[in-house]
């Protein structure tokens, strides 16, 4: 069995019986590898680690329940983890949400937005009680419409006047900024790579490489990538800080000519030690 149809057989194994949280043990077994080689190869063609993989899958299927109208309980038992408590941890690892908040849809979050002028063009700012959740450089104003896909039943409120004092903090135009922080659903990958994002120093650039070995990920560049650019917080979040091995500036979902302004603007500010 080449390597291709036996991560293939091991996928679909897990679409099955991920509910019984499988052991790295028990995967390799399937896989008919020794652990250590499977969980390499695991890695190699996913860009996740085995058990990172079926908490993906666990969590799919809690929200899947939740949204059914499932009791928490009941969604964690099914879906195979130890009661409440522990998929109330998995979902705020993953998502920084409770189960309650995604069964809910949003119901009781407040979410404060507006739009708002940056060195770089007009932003949308979205913000609950626990940081940014969006932000997003505009070409043409509109309302936050992916993010209230995503919490249909939140409280949402216009404050144009909030957003500029965030993005006027955000970009250091006011002496007395605030500390700024980011509240953001992804998966375990995605939010390891945007922790890894923030590590690099402003005026600093590396690749989609680098950004897979500082994650302990290496050879998982074209994932790394993805999750790069489905970062949903511009600039606090600096994904603009990531290029190609080849030096190229491309990729940035809100503009390469924006990535490069970026880039410029951060570079001369850490020069002048501004």
């Amino acid at each position: 069995m080449n390597s291709y149809a036996r991560m293939e057989r091991i996928l679909r194994w897990l679409d099955l019986h991920a509910t019984s949280q499988p052991t790295l043990a028990e995967m390799a077994a399937v896989a008919g590898l020794g652990e250590s080689h499977f969980h390499h190869e695991f890695v190699r063609w996913t860009g996740v680690t085995p058990k990172d993989f079926v908490q993906c899958l666990t969590l799919a299927d809690a929200k899947e329940r939740l949204a059914r109208g499932e009791a928490v309980l009941e969604a964690s038992t099914e879906v195979g983890l130890s009661g409440p408590g522990r998929l109330h941890d998995l979902c705020v690892s993953l998502e920084a949400a409770t189960p309650g908040e995604i069964k809910s849809g949003g119901a009781g979050i407040t979410i404060h937005w507006g739009i708002a002028e940056s060195p770089f063009g007009p932003c949308l700012l979205g913000e609950t009680a626990r940081g940014i959740c969006l932000l997003s450089f505009l070409e043409e104003e509109t309302a936050p419409s992916d993010l209230e896909s995503s919490w249909p039943h939140a409280i949402w409120i216009r404050d144009d006047e909030r957003a500029t004092r965030r993005v006027d903090a955000l970009f250091r135009l006011t002496p007395d900024a605030a500390p700024l922080r980011a509240w953001v659903r992804g998966s375990a990958f995605q939010i390891r790579v945007w922790r890894a994002l923030l590590e690099i120093p402003p005026g600093a650039l590396s690749t989609y490489g680098r950004l897979a070995a500082a994650i302990g990920k290496p050879g998982a560049a074209r994932a790394v990538g993805t999750a790069v650019g489905s970062n949903p917080v511009a600039f606090l979040i600096p994904c603009h800080r990531v290029i190609r091995e080849t030096g190229a500036i491309s990729g940035y979902r809100w503009g390469v000519g924006r990535k490069r302004a970026l880039l410029a603007w951060e570079g001369s500010r850490n020069d002048g030690k501004e």
